[in-house]
This record gives C-alpha cells, sequence and structure tokens, in this order.
C-alpha cells in the first residue's frame, strides 16, 4: 500500500470483520477501519520493556477540511494530523518516554475517561446500568456488547477532557440544577417544568460514581458531599380499590395483546415492572416462573408460582418467532415506552394519581385483605423486611413454597372475581 491519501481513505468500505491499512507515510501508523464504519488511526511500536504497543490516536476525519499545527490525541484527525502526531509520538519515543503509560494515565485522569470507568466495573453489575451509563453521557448497544458512544451534549461529552479532580461542588450543582430546570445533559425532557426526580437521579448517580472512585483511590475526596439533593418524594401509599381494578382491566382489555396482558400479570403476581416486562420464555415452567437474580432489586432469584388464571393471560400473548421475550413488539427487545401506556390506561379509568408500581402495593395490600400472613405475602412479593429482615433473615431461609402458591391463587381468585362482578 502507498502513502494514503484523503480521497483513499473515504473509498474503504466496511467488511463483516475489522480489517487495517498500512501507511507508508507514517512509520507504524494504521487505519482501522471496523464493520460499523467507524475509521480510526492508530500507532504499533514497541515499549521501552521490548513489548508491543498500540496506541489509538482518533478517529479518522473525513470532512475534508484542513488539519491543525498541532493535532492531540483522541480529536478527530485528517491524513495529515495523524502522520504529524504519529511522528511526535515517535520522537517521544526516542528520547525513551513510555508513551502508553502516560496516554493511559491521562486518560484515566479525565471525567469522561473515570466516567467509563466506574460504568465498566460497577454501574454494570446492577440492574439500571444502561440508566447510570446515560446520564453520564454513554449509550451502549441494544444487546449490551460492544463499544458505547458517546451522547452530544452529555456529560461524557461536555467534560471529556475535564480532569476528574477539577470536578467541584459547584460544578456538581450547576448540572443538578439543569437537570431539575431543563432535562439531564445530553437527554431531551420527557416533561416540562423543574423535575426534582431528574435532579435527583443526576445527584444519586454522581454521587455513586464519586463515592466509587473515591474507595478505589482515583480522588481524594466526593464532591457531592453536602450539595443539595432534590429530596425524595413522601412515601406513597396508594392502593387502587376494587372499583378501579375493574375499570383498569377493561382498559386492559382495549390496550392490545401485549400491554394488555402485562398490566394484568403485574397485578396478579405483584411483581415489579422490569421484571415482568422482561420475562422470557425460558424462565417459565410449568405453574411457575424463576426470575433471576441479575433482574431482581434484592440479587435474590424469585420463583413465582403461577395461579391457572395467570398462565391463561400469559399463554393469551402472540409468540414471536425466535424472539425470547413474552411481552415484545418488535420481535427484538422487550416491551418498553411505559408512560405512553400510563396515559392511555389514565385516559381510560380516569383514575387520579396512580402509578403501575401502585399494583405491587395493591397486591399486597389484597392478599393481607383476603387472610394471607404477612410473611407469606411478602414472600411471595421477594420483599425482605419484617421477619425476614436484618439477622433473623439470615437464619429464615425458609422459601414457604406451599404459602406461596397458596397466597398467588387466592389473590388471582379473587380478583378474577373482582373483574367479573363489576363487568
Amino acid at each position: 500500500m502507498k502513502q494514503l491519501t484523503a480521497a483513499a481513505v473515504l473509498r474503504l468500505r466496511p467488511r463483516s470483520k475489522r480489517y487495517e491499512v498500512r501507511d507508508r507515510g507514517g512509520q507504524g501508523l494504521y487505519l482501522l477501519v471496523l464493520p460499523s464504519g467507524v475509521k480510526s488511526w492508530s500507532l504499533r511500536f514497541r515499549r521501552p520493556d521490548g513489548r508491543t504497543a498500540r496506541l489509538t490516536l482518533g478517529r479518522a476525519d473525513l470532512s475534508g477540511r484542513h488539519g491543525v499545527d498541532q493535532p492531540t490525541i483522541g480529536d478527530p484527525l485528517t491524513v495529515a494530523e495523524a502522520r504529524w502526531l504519529a511522528a511526535d509520538v515517535n520522537r517521544q519515543r526516542a528520547k525513551g518516554r513510555d508513551v502508553v503509560v502516560e496516554q493511559h494515565r491521562a486518560r484515566t485522569d479525565t471525567f469522561a475517561a473515570a466516567a467509563l470507568l466506574f460504568v465498566e466495573e460497577h454501574a454494570r453489575k446492577t440492574r439500571r446500568w444502561r440508566e447510570t451509563a446515560r446520564i453520564l453521557g454513554f449509550a451502549y448497544p441494544i444487546d449490551g456488547s460492544g463499544e458505547p458512544t458517546v451522547v452530544v451534549g452529555g456529560l461524557a461529552s461536555r467534560w471529556a477532557k475535564k480532569p476528574i479532580t477539577e470536578v467541584d461542588a459547584a460544578a456538581i450543582y450547576a448540572v443538578i440544577d439543569e437537570a431539575r430546570r431543563r432535562g439531564i445533559p445530553g437527554t431531551a425532557a420527557r416533561n416540562g417544568g423543574v423535575s426534582d426526580s431528574r435532579g435527583r437521579l443526576v445527584a444519586r448517580t454522581l454521587s455513586k460514581m464519586f463515592s466509587w472512585l473515591t474507595a478505589h483511590r482515583r480522588v481524594d475526596a466526593n464532591p457531592c458531599a453536602g450539595v443539595w439533593c432534590p429530596p425524595a418524594p413522601a412515601a406513597r401509599d396508594r392502593v387502587l380499590t376494587e372499583a378501579e381494578v375493574k375499570r383498569l382491566w377493561r382498559a386492559c382489555d382495549e390496550a392490545g395483546d401485549v400491554f394488555g396482558p402485562m398490566v394484568k400479570v403485574l397485578l396478579l403476581t405483584g411483581c415489579r415492572l422490569r421484571e415482568v416486562a422482561s420475562m422470557e420464555r425460558s424462565e417459565l415452567n410449568g405453574a411457575s416462573w424463576t426470575i433471576p437474580g441479575s433482574r431482581t432489586k434484592n440479587k435474590r432469584a424469585h420463583v413465582v408460582p403461577l395461579a391457572p388464571f395467570v398462565i391463561r393471560i400469559i399463554e393469551s400473548v402472540p409468540v414471536i418467532e425466535g424472539c425470547p421475550y413474552v411481552f415484545s413488539t418488535n420481535g427484538r427487545t422487550a416491551v418498553s415506552g411505559f408512560s405512553k401506556l400510563k396515559r392511555r390506561l389514565d385516559r381510560a379509568t380516569g383514575a387520579p394519581d396512580w402509578r403501575l408500581h401502585d399494583l405491587r402495593r395493591t397486591a399486597a395490600t389484597g392478599m393481607a385483605d383476603i387472610g394471607i400472613a404477612p410473611h407469606v405475602v411478602e414472600a411471595a412479593l421477594n420483599h425482605v423486611s419484617g421477619a425476614k429482615a436484618s439477622v433473623a433473615g439470615i437464619y429464615n431461609r425458609a422459601q414457604y413454597s406451599d404459602e406461596k402458591r397458596d397466597a398467588l391463587r387466592r389473590w388471582a381468585k379473587h380478583v378474577e372475581g373482582v373483574v367479573g362482578r363489576h363487568r
């Protein structure tokens, strides 16, 4: 291959696998072409200890602009800029500097690098890691694999090169206030006006990240300490009445063959929204459904006995060939769009001030009302408190399998009677 030109770089087409093209115009300089079409420059060389190394210089800039005099690593690079950087790195290497170590140190000291490290090494082990990543300014592919993209206008973009040690309390407060008033950086606000919940999400996410960075000695202190955070709303005690359950059931019948059954299963099992929405057919085994610990709030696998009424509802959902999810509209991902669904249900039911999570409370309260013991209700809902909390919970490992099955059957029978009486 001869020296690459801007036109030659532009003509290179992606293949099914990534490939490299060497540029004779720069010592050790290569152009990497990914299957996605992304092209980036990298430099190959040997480190002072003799090990081979590769240093990513930056994405290929195909805009046709003129280069700058002294480009920096990490910026979009024209052919000329990539060659200049390659020559500069090679000059530094000739002086005995380990550019790999220096670049790694420089990158991990920025907010963007520290945030990505937090997501990869900590947040991805939690249930809502995608939301955490999005708040910090990263978007991952649907299947969770591959490299994330930096959200335009997000924190990782805004503070890409800002040293992590320079993110102070004033900057934290400014971002929290911005999220409350205008929306989370890089994300369009779903509703207008001031939203304490948005500010609280940003405040808690940044605080968790800096606490983790402090524990891992990346920073000396958490700059979020002492910064105002919007207070949590008062604990809810909303429980749907039987008349509201009846109207909700009718609304579910009109909501379609995916959303309607999903909401009914929420009410009849008392499970959380994400647990039900992401239900996979492989998790169903006859009259039981096993939710893996990776999807439960307390990280414990939860076996949910399914009443015949619930089984009939699940079986009514059309099967999409090749789709692992019970509730899906596109055959690739679990159902989503809950805000839109909630608005439809609100219009159909006319029920004031209720949320989908209130169905879990309604199930718990309803089971207690029909005479089911509190510890059995907690077991049925995979809720650890009361009799199974603290030290007692360590020794009390009873699963109450038979009691759970009886409780959920009685609750389903009760709901079936309620919606039948009000038809």
